[in-house]
């Protein structure tokens, strides 16, 4: 079945601005590419001029300071609180067993002689450095999630090579 000189006339002319539309679309869509970039580059210098110090100067005069406090009560409270009182459970432990070793031997019982405390040692205990440890990923953390949401991905918007025109 062949079709009328005027339908072919027709279709060529059909497939002629369907060519030219689809020409048209490629510009546009190269258009949006560049834009898509241009945007992409604009927000990283905006990252990196705005928001990133924003974010230092936050963690360092919010976040730095409560952390400082937070492990400045928590080594008190170490000090002054546990250690004292774990001392005394075990000395108290071991009043017990002397004096039960005593009853045993069937020997008096002699208090021991008090030792003089080993010197204190400085610098961050092991409270301090998985402190410091969690910060650090936190904050790291955080930076990896703003450069993921971000980062400008080119494949999102346009393929590189352009696609061909549509077969009538």
């Amino acid at each position: 079945m062949s079709l009328s000189r005027k339908r072919q006339k027709e279709l060529r002319k059909l497939q002629s601005e369907a060519a030219k539309l689809w020409a048209a679309q490629q510009v546009v869509a190269g258009d949006a590419a560049n834009f898509a970039r241009e945007a992409g580059r604009q927000l990283d210098n905006f990252r990196r001029e705005q928001v990133v110090p924003a974010v230092q100067d936050v963690y360092e005069h919010r976040v730095a300071p409560v952390v400082d406090k937070g492990l400045k009560i928590s080594r008190d409270v170490v000090d002054h609180k546990v250690v004292p009182a774990i001392g005394g459970v075990v000395g108290t432990a071991l009043t017990a067993w002397d004096i039960a070793n005593a009853k045993r031997t069937g020997t008096p019982y002699t208090p021991r002689t008090l030792v003089a405390p080993a010197a204190r040692k400085s610098g961050p205990g092991i409270g301090s450095v998985i402190a410091i440890i969690l910060g650090a990923a936190a904050a790291v953390g955080v930076l990896v999630a703003a450069w993921q949401a971000l980062r400008a991905d080119d494949e999102l918007w346009v393929a590189d090579d352009p696609l061909n025109a549509p077969e009538a």
